[in-house]
């Protein structure tokens, strides 16, 4: 069963198999809109018998998650384009065929560009600039899939310096996972957005034999590049962002661990003498505990007192070169 919309001359109708036979048998412009066709043996029917396409091209319509892609045949093209999917469910990837006369494209539902390039069709400027109406559609569903890129980009600027934040603040581990987490997906976008603008640099080159190309539609698909470019650019410096995070994390961990390995070795460096000390007076040796230590001003002075004078003395010179925050030397 076919699931979509057929829209022509203006209006839109139930994409049933009598009214696409109908548009096909006709003369004017038509866009044939298709939900979820994955594994459909009545729509692949329909592209490959009454719509002629090439089976490799019918073939390839059915997979999603897909590099994007543009194909030239004889008498149509085949262009795959993909928008912001951070969940990488296929729902911002769009197959479209088109030839001189209509336009189809298949995709998951709820496809918000699809959705908002309808919308558009009837109110953008394209649509009175562009004599080629299957253009108009290609450019609108491929722009409003590339603008799609702009607020996810943007969510990722906010997070970042939000993350850096709280980096300087306290480190934790969680961050670090946010941080590989956000670094990866920042690559699955580099990996939509590269191919697709080089695919975008070869229609407008005139590589490609794109049908119904006008030197006014060349200019609006030069916007589409640009703004490719500018998403290239983005993702390049959000993924510096994030590697100088990363960065920040590790060395501010790593200076908090130097801190507390300081304290450590000051407290054990205190202790040090007072271990000295208490042993050395400790032996039992008769003598000593009879001259030295008899429990006299002897004991308070040289038992007692060179211990206190010795962690006064470490304090001090501790302090003095700013070990314990104060002055250096």
């Amino acid at each position: 069963m076919l699931r979509g919309t057929l829209r022509q001359d203006g209006a839109d109708v139930p994409a049933t198999e009598e009214n696409v036979l109908a548009a096909l048998a006709g003369t004017g412009f038509f866009w044939l809109d298709l939900e979820d066709t994955a594994g459909d043996a009545e729509v692949q029917e329909l592209l490959r018998t009454h719509f002629g396409f090439h089976p490799l091209a019918v073939k390839a319509s059915e997979r999603f998650s897909q590099r994007p892609r543009f194909d030239d045949y004889d008498t149509f093209a085949f262009l795959v384009a993909r928008g912001a999917d951070p969940d990488l469910t296929g729902k911002a990837e769009v197959h479209c065929f088109w030839t001189d006369r209509y336009v189809v494209t298949l995709h998951h539902p709820d496809c918000g560009a699809v959705a908002q390039a309808r919308a558009q069709l009837e109110r953008h400027s394209v649509a009175r600039q562009v004599a080629a109406p299957q253009l108009v559609v290609v450019y609108l569903v491929i722009g409003a899939l590339v603008d799609g890129f702009f607020p996810v980009l943007s969510a990722f600027d906010d997070r970042i310096d939000a993350l850096e934040d709280q980096i300087l603040e306290q480190p934790t581990e969680a961050q670090l996972g946010d941080l590989f987490q956000m670094k990866r997906n920042l690559m699955d976008m580099r990996r939509v957005v590269a191919p697709q603008r080089d695919m975008m640099a070869g229609i407008n080159s005139g590589v490609a034999d794109v049908p119904g190309m006008t030197d006014e539609a060349v200019r609006y698909f030069r916007d589409l590049y640009d703004h490719l470019i500018r998403l290239a650019d983005l993702i390049d410096n959000y993924r510096d962002l994030l590697s100088s995070a990363m960065d920040t994390h590790l060395s501010t961990v790593s200076n908090r661990l130097n801190v507390v390995m300081k304290q450590l070795t000051i407290i054990a460096t205190i202790f040090l003498p007072l271990s000295f000390l208490t042993g050395f007076f400790g032996q039992n040796f008769s003598y000593m505990i009879r001259v030295w230590l008899a429990p006299t001003w002897s004991f308070f002075v040289i038992g007692i007192g060179v211990e206190l004078l010795a962690v006064v003395f470490l304090v001090v010179l501790f302090r003095k070169r700013g070990w314990l925050g104060g002055p250096t030397v």
